[in-house]
């Protein structure tokens, strides 16, 4: 299959009530299905909400992998037919806390996902993932999962791009923060960014609302292959939206950009590495102990 109808639904989860939020996501999924949509992407932690006051809060909402959140998504992702992304609050088998997203694809395949990357308070409540983004090969296609921060880190995005993917799927939690009268909030413009460096689609699907004192942006936005926005969600409007956009999967397949310029065969990793030797990881640890 090359082209295919990608949905964001940009919800706004109640924190603590995982009944309500099941039954929201079952509305906007059945909504998405219902106008021919394939690939469904739903917010960062859309069972429990995100503002935890700390690691014990969290633990008591969490659930296993295969606990009633992701079985009650990968039944409508069944039903439906559809492939589902989605995040939840994870109790991991190895007693650690995530917080992670789920692929679920409509013929049972599924892949698990642990944010590597947390943002701010995350840090107190949460233990990082330590496994790259996954690839799910569904009859849709090729696709990828990552949530929020983890975008805006240009290496990681580069590995499920590599692996071949087609198309990246990010829940995310994008807080409000200030930005220039008339400018679009910088994570929508990361994201660009990072879809254009390696002709990869990206669905970034957003939240809406006010939680705990947190206002959410609702920046939902489906990016083609180009780096240029398909689908935007309506800025400052607290209400449920649903993005729409047609993907063909064939450009993300194609990375040259020019007659001789090609993504990823123009890269030159050994004048990279830098990266990885162990003076530019101590000035980097350095670093981050003085600020």
């Amino acid at each position: 299959m090359s082209r295919i109808k990608v949905a964001c639904c940009q919800t706004a989860p109640v924190f603590g009530d995982v009944d309500g939020n099941l039954a929201r996501a079952e509305r906007a999924l059945e909504r998405a299905a219902e106008q021919g949509v394939q690939v469904a992407v739903l917010p960062e932690l859309a069972n429990t909400g995100y503002v935890f006051a700390g690691r014990e809060e969290a633990q008591g909402l969490a659930e296993a992998a295969n606990g009633r959140s992701v079985s009650a998504w990968a039944a409508l992702a069944r039903r439906l037919g559809m492939a589902v992304a989605a995040g939840f609050c994870e109790a991991g088998a190895d007693g650690g806390l995530y917080n992670s997203a789920v692929l679920l694809g409509p013929d049972g395949e599924r892949a698990c996902y642990r944010k590597a990357h947390l943002w701010d308070a995350e840090k107190r409540i949460f233990d990082p993932g330590g496994q790259p983004p996954p690839v799910l090969d569904t009859r849709f296609g090729r696709l990828a999962l990552m949530i929020c921060y983890d975008l805006e880190m240009p290496e990681w995005v580069r590995l499920p791009a590599l692996a071949g993917a087609e198309l990246l799927c990010a829940p995310v939690n994008w807080p409000a923060s200030p930005h220039p009268p008339g400018e679009r909030q910088a994570e929508r413009f990361k994201a660009q960014a990072n879809a254009a460096f390696n002709r990869l689609p990206i669905a970034a699907c957003d939240r809406h609302g006010r939680e705990r004192g947190v206002d959410w942006t609702g920046g939902s936005l489906i990016v083609d292959a180009d780096g240029y926005p398909l689908a935007l969600a309506e800025p400052g409007r607290d209400a449920d939206q649903w993005l729409l956009a047609e993907l063909d999967l064939a450009a993300s397949r194609d990375k040259f950009i020019s007659r001789r310029n090609h993504v990823h065969a123009d890269r030159r990793p050994g004048l990279y590495r830098a990266l990885l030797d162990e003076e530019s990881r101590a000035a980097s640890a350095a670093a981050i102990g003085a600020g």
